[in-house]
């Protein structure tokens, strides 16, 4: 059988398949996962946890015409095997290849982009009250899962559901874990579910129907059978393993939910061959020697305890982190409440999810001129996980909030050092963002000095050719002026700009060229093009930064080339006014 199953790559296959055959498929389709994640690095134990219901999902649907919805998306390989890219899985996550997370523009499939998480509900609501307009019969079906359901968006959406007298079909993929194990009192109430009469959900006009064990193919076909004639909002409750089939990944969920290439016998990672610091490793760390000698210090993450680093706070100071659950807006307004009452709050989240707490951000923290310090990770570029992920709006942004400072710092004594000096004294709300990837040198304890807000500093001197830049990119334009004439300035701070030392640039300098790893629009070059202009720069001015675009996924490196923020492109532009 197992030439017949490597040939299926399509739902009309699958179903070719006896009902019985399912079971033994869904053990080839898991060992085919396994081999490609382990040869390509990806996110790993989301999705086996899930290759049963993909199975019986487009076993018994008919997508694409019925609406199927995956969330968090990152739990959508085994879909797209089953919908005709089994045969570009190997280019998952790479430049030109196939996304990690579903794409309306790659398949017909995708019915909606679900990379953050929280959304399938809204969108396949949508999907199905368009269905009741246009009197058109279709199923539809969100699977939310990974935690992704303790988020305020999912909870508006059920509100609405609820009411809807739509044919939508909500799964709770219920696994207890996000990266982090999941937290709040909803994990809680799932697990105590046991009236199937009179519930949350009933209360709300939803059928129920679970909880289901997740990975009994059977009984899940026989539901959704049942549940295909029901023209009123549902939801089936299935219990899953995250990390399901794979030892390793069952015992450590949290490591196991996205990794890089390893070995498939041991289950090691292959070596990088660098002892360099991770930046929220530096941030982590830091953080913690800073709490012991502060107990006013308080950490707050959505859901992104291991991602932040900040299980380093949370073994020793357990009641001083916070875990939210996946509720960017509430983290934000949580840590403003903290401000207010007198303690320093962290509040740590990626660049990319920040944009989901920005009214929070305006209004509960920036109008009241609250001391809340943000730790941004992953600001620029990300990688293999591509558009949705990407940190480079948040200077656009963020730099447009009055009372707020931005701090980017370009080496890890930056960052010690800016994060020891905010949690000395309460300034207003600061942002410190800082990349993903490592620092040019491992965790250092050397002694914190004092950092200077809206001080940017001479790195090269050279004449004529003045670069400026922030943030992880000062490295690479460090090795891009060598044998050149040029100087290097590293702005440190973004917000308040060094306007001495600009206007002491645009005095000695014939060419400027700014570089940013960020949206050119409203990033930092157009706010130094406006100062140059107003005080009557004649020289020429040239910013390399991000066009107008969204940026695809890839290796850090090839991005970095494409967008023409590499070595050798900074290079050229030198070149060129030289």
């Amino acid at each position: 059988m197992s030439d017949i199953y490597q040939s299926i790559q399509s739902p009309e296959q699958l179903k070719q398949l006896r009902e019985p055959e399912l079971v033994e498929y869904a053990n080839w389709l898991r060992s085919f996962l396994i081999e490609k994640i382990s040869l390509h690095g990806g996110h790993f134990a989301a999705n086996l946890g899930v290759v049963e219901l993909s199975i019986s999902l487009h076993y018994i649907f008919n997508a694409p015409q019925d609406v199927i919805i995956w969330d968090v998306g990152h739990q959508s390989y085994a879909h797209k095997i089953l919908t005709h890219r089994k045969s570009k899985f190997d280019t998952l996550r790479k430049l030109d290849g196939i996304s990690g997370f579903p794409k309306m523009s790659e398949s017909e499939y995708d019915a909606f982009g679900t990379a953050h998480s929280s959304t399938s509900i809204s969108a396949t609501l949508g999907y199905a009250c368009a269905a009741k307009i246009q009197t058109v019969k279709r199923q539809h079906i969100a699977i939310i899962g990974d935690g992704a359901l303790s988020a305020g968006q999912a909870f508006e959406a059920l509100n609405n559901a609820g009411i809807s007298k739509t044919n939508i079909t909500i799964i709770i993929n219920d696994n207890h874990i996000g990266i982090d194990p999941s937290q709040g009192a909803l994990g809680e109430y799932l697990d105590k579910l046991v009236d199937k009469s009179e519930n949350f959900f009933t209360d709300l006009g939803l059928q129920y129907f679970g909880p289901i064990d997740g990975h009994d193919i059977i009984s899940m076909n026989t539901l959704f059978e049942q549940i295909k004639g029901i023209d009123l909002p549902k939801i089936i409750h299935l219990k899953t393993i995250k990390g399901k089939g794979h030892s390793e990944a069952e015992a450590e969920q949290t490591k196991w939910h996205s990794v890089s290439k390893y070995e498939k016998i041991d289950g090691k990672e292959l070596p990088t061959n660098s002892n360099n610091a991770k930046y929220q490793d530096i941030f982590g760390k830091t953080l913690l020697q800073l709490a012991k000698d502060n107990p006013n210090i308080v950490a707050i993450t959505p859901a992104m305890i291991s991602g932040s680093s900040l299980q380093f706070m949370q073994e020793f100071f357990p009641e001083r982190v916070f875990d939210v659950g996946i509720a960017e807006q509430h983290a934000i307004t949580f840590s403003a409440g903290l401000a207010a009452a007198g303690l320093i709050p962290i509040c740590c989240l990626y660049s990319t999810f920040l944009q989901r707490g920005y009214d929070q951000l305006i209004h509960d923290v920036a109008l009241q001129n609250l001391s809340v310090i943000f730790a941004i990770d992953r600001a620029g570029l990300v990688g293999e996980d591509g558009p949705t992920h990407h940190g480079v709006f948040d200077v656009a942004f963020l730099q447009a909030i009055p009372n707020i400072k931005i701090i980017s710092p370009s080496n890890q004594k930056d960052l010690k050092d800016a994060l020891f000096t905010l949690t000395q004294k309460p300034i207003g709300p600061v942002v410190i963002r800082y990349p993903r990837g490592k620092s040019s040198e491992p965790f250092l304890n050397n002694a914190f000095d004092m950092f200077e807000i809206g001080k940017a500093k001479c790195l090269v001197k050279g004449k004529e050719i003045a670069l400026i830049s922030y943030g992880n990119l000062v490295n690479t334009c460090l090795k891009a002026i060598q044998n050149t004439n040029a100087s290097l300035y590293d702005l440190r701070t973004i917000k308040p700009l060094d306007t001495e030392l600009l206007s002491m640039v645009f005095d000695q300098y014939q060419h400027i060229i700014v570089v940013e790893e960020v949206q050119l629009i409203a990033g930092i070059g157009s706010t130094i093009s406006m100062i140059a202009n107003f005080l009557n720069y004649k020289g020429s001015f040239k910013i390399l930064a991000i066009q107008d675009h969204f940026v695809t996924h890839g290796s850090i490196p090839e991005l970095m080339e494409l967008e023409q923020l590499s070595e050798t492109e900074i290079k050229k532009t030198i070149q060129f006014f030289s």
